[in-house]
């Protein structure tokens, strides 16, 4: 297939894998004639509403994010304290439970981002328009307050409706290379008065919050994310993103958030969704690694002795920590949404070392935060849950069933995206890692590119995070298949 067809090849390859994993790549005549009859963005909610335009809100998102889920800001106060506020876009004021839209979100409960197209969970004039925290918009929104002490301990907390107002569109990349002085002020930032001091008191906030975390036994990971490289239509190459001060900003504020939200419905006595990763599936594995390194974990599963190890091993070794980082997290198992009922103990989550955590902060995005956000909306205006407690098991089920198959698919077509790029290097040999060992195959990353395939003949006893030489020995771009043998 000629390189022209790059991008229209592997659109038709992401809408035919979404309908082979049970997810809907386009919405429904119902839908999106729901959308058409909208004729602005929502104005007024049944809970109360404060007026907080005035502040200095800014979203800091990906360079090309027009689905804007939160805006933060931030206030020094005496002490060293900061009080924090994320304002999250009120999508349930636009999209009804029960309604088209809501059908249709609820059928796929996520947005799903491949290479050459996205599926979003909801249409796009609603979220990069109506339901978006567009720049220099007034909009509805959900706003979680709290007061962070230096130390990174959360003082107070609150929960409101606002209208609010994005004074700065920002992006990851310019904001992260301010951060860590590798770059100017970004433009956008440049043009408010007090913006460059509003992100300097964010970013001191979400460091003492992720420092208290880490104290706690917060797994700090450093992953590879791999970003794909067009020139219009045509492919050129998969390559590493960087790690990013700008990121770790907005994600500790809203691990932080999402704390709050879980706590605010408890006690409010609702019920609440929680993403969870309860316990390792392979500690045993883990330790074994960590023996291989010189190092040893306790018997039973603790997060702040891995969390030590994890530290330890990336100012031992930073190079090949991203390696160490992916063979943890795929031993850990993958998360899951569960109900917590009000007045239960929380679950927990064994990465972030949070005993609260709810998903809240990305109603555009993932439909558990639109259900979050109709709870907790439902207990600002002293309304009954509007939804019950087997139906909110039912509906976590689904989430964590579909949320698992559009990860399948994002991998799928970024698999295919990089066998595109390597086919013509078919019997190359590299170096690589084992990244998943089970009775479903064995798979190996290579770090340039930075790919992963599975090995067609793995030794007896080869389990994750062992390093092999392996021979690129063939590719199916239509099926995702990269394979490797051992060299």
């Amino acid at each position: 297939m000629a390189d022209q067809s790059n991008r229209a090849h592997l659109r038709a390859i992401a809408i035919r894998a979404m309908r082979d994993r049970g997810l809907d790549p386009v919405f429904p005549p119902d839908a999106l004639a729901q959308v058409a009859a909208m004729a602005a963005a929502p104005t007024s909610s049944e809970e109360p509403t404060r007026d907080l335009r005035a502040l200095l809100w800014c979203s800091i998102d990906n360079d090309d994010s027009r689905d804007l889920d939160q805006l933060s800001v931030a206030e020094a106060l005496p002490l060293g304290d900061v009080k924090l506020l994320v304002a999250i876009a009120d999508v349930d004021a636009a999209v009804a439970k029960g309604s088209p839209v809501d059908t249709h979100a609820a059928l796929n409960t996520t947005s799903v981002y491949t290479p050459a197209i996205i599926f979003p969970m909801l249409p796009e004039r609603l979220s990069t328009d109506l339901t978006s925290l567009a720049d220099q918009q007034d909009r509805l929104s959900v706003v979680i307050e709290f007061v962070v002490t230096s130390s990174g301990e959360l003082k107070s907390s609150e929960v409101y409706g606002a209208v609010v107002h994005n004074r700065a569109k920002l992006a990851y990349n310019s904001v992260g290379a301010w951060l860590t002085d590798g770059g100017p002020l970004p433009p956008a930032a440049a043009a408010v008065p007090g913006m460059d001091e509003q992100l300097r008191i964010q970013d001191r906030a979400a460091q003492a919050l992720d420092g208290l975390r880490a104290q706690h036994g917060a797994l700090g990971f450093e992953t590879i994310e791999v970003e794909t490289v067009f020139d219009g239509d045509t492919l050129n190459d998969v390559r590493p993103q960087e790690q990013n001060r700008a990121k770790s900003l907005i994600a500790n504020l809203m691990i932080a958030a999402n704390g709050v939200a879980a706590r605010f419905l408890d006690t409010r006595g609702f019920p609440s969704l929680r993403r969870v990763v309860k316990s390792p599936e392979r500690w045993d594995r883990i330790r074994a690694l960590a023996e291989q390194l010189g190092e040893k974990l306790p018997a039973a599963a603790d997060s702040l002795a891995l969390a030590g190890f994890l530290q330890r091993r990336k100012q031992a070794d930073p190079a090949t920590f991203p390696d160490l980082s992916i063979s943890v997290i795929r031993l850990l198992g993958r998360g899951e949404y569960i109900v917590d009922p009000p007045g239960a103990e929380p679950p927990g989550h064994f990465g972030l070392a949070v005993r609260d955590y709810s998903h809240s902060t990305a109603p555009n995005r993932r439909y558990p935060d639109l259900l979050t956000q109709r709870l907790l909306k439902a207990a600002l205006a002293s309304h009954p849950s509007p939804y019950a407690i087997d139906e909110l098991e039912k509906l976590a089920a689904h989430c964590t069933q579909q949320e698992d198959a559009a990860n399948k698919v994002e991998r799928q077509v970024r698999k295919s995206a990089a066998a595109m790029v390597v086919q013509s290097r078919v019997g190359d040999q590299f170096d690589a890692i084992v990244t998943g060992a089970s009775n479903k195959g064995t798979y190996v990353r290579i770090s340039d590119p930075p790919i992963e395939g599975r090995l067609m003949n793995p030794r007896a006893g080869v389990d994750v995070g062992d390093r092999l030489r392996v021979r690129l020995s063939g590719v199916n771009v239509d099926r995702g298949f990269i394979d490797f043998q051992t060299a």
